[in-house]
């Protein structure tokens, strides 16, 4: 062997000494001493090493995973349930009954919201994902539909602004709307079982969609169409037409935190399984026909009740509940009764349909867990924090234009009064729109598709200002009693007729956009300030805000995405002229 030194200067010069490479491996090996691996595994002590923390190690764990979590929830609900107290104290110069109590109640919607939402995400989306991927290998097209069905209908149970149903069915008096009286006190679980039968059929005319690639332009006309002939036909029978607005407010608050991205978890499998996981606008629709479906649903029930509300049912008092009496035990066994049935199907479809063990088993559990606590926390706070904060907001609404119950004299003249009033709910409706996460991130989505000709700046304002626009009319229909038909028939039309003359892409973004614009928060608020309105100003009932809420964006969106559309057709025709001129 020869080696190689180096000179001062730098430069390579060969050894004369010569060293055999035997005596190079004895001189390396020299003080080693060879161990068997075996050895070294057995001196591992056996077992897992269990460490001891102490609490500021729990603290210091802890703290920023659930801080960043709860101030995201402060963001959400503040702002709106801020709005919502100044706007009474200050402008309405009255102040909160009960604020204490609406604080807990608030500070308890955000953790429940906290814990929900957390569960959501890492117990419930991992296992709806993991069957949306699974099933097409396992099923038929047929189990795979009636599996979306099912799954559809267990999430409208779990949604958390469902329960303000129930709350609402309080503040409707039966002598002036005995029908929907009687379907809120007395068959409210068939109420919810309508919405979510509604919702189990959008989501499998939504998968059937998936996978043949029907056009979301085409369902959304022939299921309109239909919706607003039983509208118009319910509207001219005095004893239904109350329903119409609790209908069309169904179909807003079914598309939830659960209902959105559970739905979308099955059908992005189901779409992946159908070969358009490239296309990124075939996951859009869920939204929409989940928000049509339930309002025809809720309205077919109105019909088969009919014989319940006759004035001799009306004259007899409604039996109360035992659970309904405890607002604490209500809260937990409605939040059983909605999260229980839904973990255990996807449980079931996991075990004995995928048939594939869990990834991470403790994850998931834990998220279970934390979406029953979350759900019983949210319940507590909408009973003693939103409902009441929405009810006296809206009930003290009017007299800032005239007198009412207890007030003499209105607190400002009447075209200022009724300005500030319909100002502020313009305001409500823009601002929570503005803080909806949902929105932000359909946003971004619609930026990349369109190439940057929709930025989701744009988008966010557009939508806002529908919703906006939409919450002042549906509060001048309470104020000044006006039929919800009259409002909503028209403004479904104009939205009909956009959407013929509009592109697929522009009709998949503004019909979904309307869905994702009603968190949880603002629909038990929205709907508890309505019928907060109506009961002082004697509407007979005080839905349909909601319902304006959610058509104002898809005009708004349409509107914008024709605009667009005109847009860039001008811009190719100049840029095709001054080629030619240079030709």
């Amino acid at each position: 062997m020869r080696g190689v030194a180096i000179k001062k200067d730098g430069r390579r010069t060969s050894m004369k000494h010569r060293l055999r490479y035997g005596d190079l491996l004895s001189h390396i090996r020299l003080g080693q001493r060879v161990f068997s691996y075996n050895d070294v595994a057995r001196a591992e002590p056996t077992g897992r090493r269990r460490y001891r923390l102490r609490k500021v190690d729990y603290y210091r764990l802890l703290a920023p995973y659930f801080g960043s979590r709860a101030r995201e929830q402060v963001m959400n609900v503040l702002p709106v349930v801020a709005a919502l107290a100044l706007f009474q104290v200050f402008l309405l110069r009255t102040p909160l009954e009960g604020a204490t109590a609406i604080g807990v109640g608030i500070a308890t919607i955000v953790f429940g919201l906290l814990f929900f939402l957390d569960g959501l995400k890492l117990g419930l989306m991992p296992l709806a994902e993991n069957i949306g991927y699974g099933l097409p290998s396992r099923c038929s097209t047929g189990t795979m539909l009636a599996v979306s069905f099912v799954l559809g209908a267990l999430t409208t149970f779990a949604e958390p602004a469902i329960g303000a149903l129930q709350a609402a069915g309080t503040l409707i008096k039966r002598s002036e709307a005995p029908l929907l009286h009687s379907l809120l006190n007395d068959h409210p679980f068939a109420v919810v079982s309508a919405v979510a039968i509604g919702v189990g059929a959008a989501v499998v005319l939504a998968n059937i969609r998936f996978l043949y690639g029907v056009r979301l332009k085409t369902l959304v006309i022939l299921t309109l169409i239909p919706a607003l002939g039983l509208t118009a036909y319910l509207a001219n029978d005095p004893l239904h037409a109350p329903v119409l607005g609790l209908a069309w407010d169904c179909g807003v608050i079914t598309t939830g935190p659960v209902t959105v991205p559970l739905m979308l978890a099955i059908g992005i499998g189901l779409s992946a399984a159908a070969g358009n996981e490239d296309n990124p606008l075939s996951v859009f629709g869920i939204v929409t026909l989940a928000s049509l479906f339930p309002a025809i649903a809720v309205m077919t029930l109105g019909l088969v009740v009919t014989g319940d509300s006759s004035s001799d049912a009306a004259a007899a008092p409604v039996a109360p509940s035992v659970w309904i009496d405890d607002p604490t035990l209500a809260a937990v066994f409605g939040a059983v009764r909605a999260v229980l049935p839904l973990v255990l199907f996807l449980f079931v479809l996991q075990r004995f349909v995928i048939r594939s063990p869990l990834s991470d088993r403790t994850r998931i559990i834990y998220g279970m867990a934390a979406a029953l606590l979350g759900m019983i926390l949210f319940n507590l706070g909408l009973v003693f924090g939103l409902s009441p904060l929405g009810s006296q907001a809206g009930e003290n609404l009017p007299m800032a234009f005239v007198a009412t119950e207890g007030v003499a004299e209105a607190l400002y003249p009447y075209a200022i009064g009724l300005a500030i009033v319909l100002v502020f709910a313009f305001l409500i409706g823009f601002g929570a729109t503005l803080a909806e996460p949902a929105l932000n991130a359909m946003g971004l989505t619609v930026e990349t598709l369109t190439d940057g000709a929709f930025p989701r700046r744009l988008l966010i304002r557009v939508v806002a200002l529908g919703v906006a626009v939409g919450m002042t009319v549906g509060v001048t229909k309470i104020l000044f009693h006006v039929p919800l038909a009259v409002l909503l028939l028209p403004a479904y039309a104009v939205a009909l007729a956009l959407t013929v003359f509009s592109s697929e892409e522009y009709v998949n973004l503004a019909w979904d956009s309307a869905g994702v614009t009603t968190g949880p928060v603002t629909v038990p608020l929205v709907l508890a300030f309505g019928l907060g309105v109506g009961e002082a100003v004697g509407a007979p009932e005080g839905f349909g805000v909601l319902a304006m809420a959610a058509v104002g964006p898809i005009i708004s969106v349409l509107i914008t995405g024709k605009w667009i559309d005109w847009m860039v057709r001008r811009k190719i025709a100049v840029d095709v002229a001054k080629e030619a001129g240079r030709a």
